[in-house]
């Protein structure tokens, strides 16, 4: 850093989470923000010295970085806004619904007899594929496991994964 700006501990912890999951609200609970987390993080990301942590962090783990994130996400991401979303008596409106963080669904109905049908991406699945980018195998074709996982994800595009709802 140019100014030497001490990074308090929990602004630490907050660019670790963030860096590591590209989740900036459940960085900010993560790392003990108080108040509401949305907005710890918008005033967190805001200071240039936490930017420049988080580019350092990132820089280091440039190679799978986003995949790992959105992976790592599904397969250890928060499910109590979508628990909310289905014990709600009304549904929510459209801010109540941005402010969710509904990233591991995978599928919402609201079927005719009345309720919510959530389905959520496959855990165990998304476990099997950050084990694979952690260890940087190759896929079974012999390219590399980045080929394997944009091969996956054209698939996903086309509808013919199976990545689907548990």
């Amino acid at each position: 850093m140019t100014k030497e700006k001490r990074l308090t501990g929990r602004e630490k912890l907050f660019c670790l989470y963030y860096a590591r999951d590209r989740d900036a609200r459940g960085a900010a609970a993560r790392a003990g923000c108080r108040g509401e987390p949305q907005r710890a993080a918008a005033k967190l990301l805001a200071k240039a010295a936490v930017l420049e942590e988080i580019g350092r962090l990132c820089r280091a783990d440039a190679e799978y970085g986003e995949a790992r994130a959105g992976v790592r996400r599904l397969a250890f991401g928060p499910s109590a806004d979508a628990v909310k979303l289905i014990f709600a008596e009304d549904a929510p409106g459209g801010e109540a619904i941005e402010r969710m963080d509904l990233f591991g669904v995978s599928d919402i109905k609201r079927p005719k007899g009345g309720g919510v049908e959530i389905k959520f991406f496959d855990r165990l699945k998304a476990l099997e594929l950050l084990m694979k980018i952690e260890s940087g195998q190759k896929s079974a074709e012999g390219g590399s496991f980045l080929a394997a996982l944009n091969a996956g994800a054209a698939a996903l595009a086309r509808g013919e994964g199976e990545f689907g709802g548990v």
